[in-house]
């Protein structure tokens, strides 16, 4: 859908309150089908790839795409301050087989992946309402995270390491109020 058919729609009805601006196949979500979500994705597939883990007899699994949106993380057609909870967990690979079954699940970051997630941050925040929430979670097998915080507009408040090797990080940012002045 275009900017400005998806603009149109939302005038109409509305956005709903929380946003997954790169949602995937929504593994994260207990509930993938939240009516207070927006689930938002660059692509609408299903893959089978070959994968032989996990006791996996018939050797593929099956992943399924299928986002509420088409729409591009580094350029969303949202008016700015539109949500009060923004959820980005961008592709975090920037080496995997085309057909490799992570680069599948969870996509692949290209060549210019700074300059692309600085994009993404700076789109998360501008439909970020003042006072937002904006939770990030990044896989640091491949890219350290402090290099991917590097490039966010804003300092996070707090982060958590979880996973059985504590490599993917939760981590948790506020959108300034302008309007707020500390003492």
């Amino acid at each position: 859908m275009s900017k400005a058919k998806c603009s149109q729609v939302h005038r109409l009805v509305g956005l709903p309150p929380i946003l997954d601006a790169c949602c995937g196949p929504r593994m994260m979500w207990f509930d993938r089908e939240r009516p207070d979500v927006l689930y938002v994705d660059r692509r609408r597939e299903t893959l089978t790839v070959r994968d032989r883990s996990h006791g996996n007899e018939h050797g593929t699994r099956t992943v399924h795409i299928d986002p509420d949106e088409i729409a591009d993380f580094r350029d969303m057609p949202y008016p700015d301050e539109s949500f009060r909870l923004v959820v980005f967990d961008p592709p975090h690979l920037v080496r995997a087989g085309n057909k490799s079954w992570m680069a599948a699940k969870y996509g692949k970051l290209g060549a210019d992946w700074k300059d692309d997630l600085r994009r993404g941050f700076a789109e998360c925040f501008r439909v970020l309402k003042p006072e937002g929430v904006l939770v990030f979670k990044w896989n640091e097998t491949q890219v350290k995270t402090k290099d991917v915080l590097s490039v966010a507009m804003h300092r996070p408040l707090f982060g958590h390491p979880s996973g059985r090797k504590g490599l993917t990080h939760w981590i948790v940012f506020m959108k300034p109020n302008k309007e707020i002045k500390r003492k």
